[in-house]
């Protein structure tokens, strides 16, 4: 227990999100005062839900991005047929393996590679709410690129460029992949949730030298590692993301999360693909990085919020609106039910050898589909 305190009092960027930011509150509730609304940043990223705070669809952030920028993408309800669901994926020309993710989610929640039709039917059968289905992209480095561009600016700012790394073990050839994992010092105090997501293979010994990946979201929540790559911040990066911004016009605020061949490629605009767009929910993630101490990465938040304030006040008196405080709250509640939801299937949730599958408690299912219906069509949950 002692161990454990003193790790978490070394380590703060592991701290709950409420012990970081409970520091720096008065700052953002100083930028609600100044626009008399909780809701402030919502005009930032104009076409994107909430201004892409929380809560916001990742296919309907994919259409807005150049074609062939980002991977080949489906959306799935949880209705679609199991026995189409090949048709729906080689209609795509998706191969195995592909990767499914919420449409609305975050933090890695319910994201999981997909090796196999039975594994495809048994993930489509435990979601209660729409997933993307996307080609698996291969390259070799993930990156992420924070940045921003003020309201009619042709040129914008990169703020932080940070390499992930996975959260992976390497065998030995004697060790059992139990062993690795109690062993290895990052899973330290996440250990039970790994034994439990690799409940099926603990016993196998991982051959000497081949990695196993213990998580493929490469979200710092979920176990990735970030590397700072401040260095290799220049002016080609900065035109590669400033011509991605002006094409879809309204991103003004936000994080992209990146795969590519090389850094060389993405500074060239070859060979990327884009995974994700964060908008104003978005964390500069270079605080994370190394070489931070808590207070200066809270200096780094501050600043951030800044900016994020001042592009949505650019964009309201442009006319776009701040959304009314009540729809806000109900959006907000009904965003944190729905990743609570996620959060629960997450934790149960493994892929088997045969089709049966996680069972999705009812009262779960019921709240997910009227919270999908509620986000389609930008109304209340009821």
């Amino acid at each position: 227990m002692i161990s454990r305190l003193l790790y978490y009092l070394g380590h703060w960027e592991v701290w709950h999100w409420f012990a970081k930011y409970i520091l720096i509150g008065p700052a953002w509730l100083w930028y609600c005062l100044k626009a008399r609304s909780f809701w402030f940043f919502t005009p930032s990223n104009p076409t994107i839900t909430f201004g892409g705070f929380v809560g916001e669809s990742k296919f309907a952030i994919y259409k807005q991005l150049p074609l062939g920028t980002y991977p080949s993408t489906a959306l799935v309800t949880p209705d679609f047929p199991v026995d189409k669901l090949d048709n729906l994926r080689c209609s795509h020309g998706l191969k195995f393996p592909i990767v499914a993710k919420p449409d609305v989610g975050q933090m890695g929640l319910m994201f999981r590679k997909i090796e196999s039709l039975d594994h495809f039917k048994q993930y489509h059968r435990s979601m209660p709410v729409p997933y993307v289905l996307q080609e698996y992209i291969d390259y070799p480095i993930e990156v992420s690129v924070f940045y921003y561009r003020m309201p009619g600016e042709d040129s914008g700012r990169i703020t932080g460029f940070v390499k992930k790394e996975y959260m992976q073990v390497v065998g030995d050839g004697v060790k059992t992949l139990r062993q690795l994992i109690g062993d290895y010092p990052r899973a330290r105090y996440r250990r039970a949730e790994l034994f439990s997501k690799h409940e099926s293979k603990l016993s196998w010994v991982v051959p000497n030298g081949e990695p196993y990946v213990l998580s493929h979201a490469l979200n710092l929540s979920r176990g990735g590692r970030l590397v700072n790559l401040e260095n290799e911040n220049d002016s080609s990066l900065l035109k590669v993301f400033d011509d991605i911004s002006r094409y879809t016009k309204n991103f003004y605020y936000g994080r992209y999360d990146v795969k590519c061949r090389s850094i060389e490629d993405l500074k060239a605009g070859r060979n990327f693909s884009i995974l994700e767009y964060n908008g104003a929910g978005a964390e500069p993630h270079h605080v994370y990085s190394g070489g931070f101490g808590l207070f200066s990465a809270c200096s780094v938040l501050v600043k951030h919020w800044g900016i994020l304030f001042r592009i949505a006040e650019a964009n309201r008196k442009k006319g776009i609106p701040v959304w009314h405080h009540e729809s806000g709250r109900h959006f907000i509640n009904h965003a944190g039910r729905h990743m609570r939801l996620l959060k629960v299937l997450d934790e149960s949730f493994e892929f088997c050898d045969s089709v049966e599958t996680v069972i999705v408690p009812a009262e779960f299912a019921s709240f997910a589909e009227r919270y999908s219906r509620a986000i389609s069509t930008n109304s209340e949950i009821v």
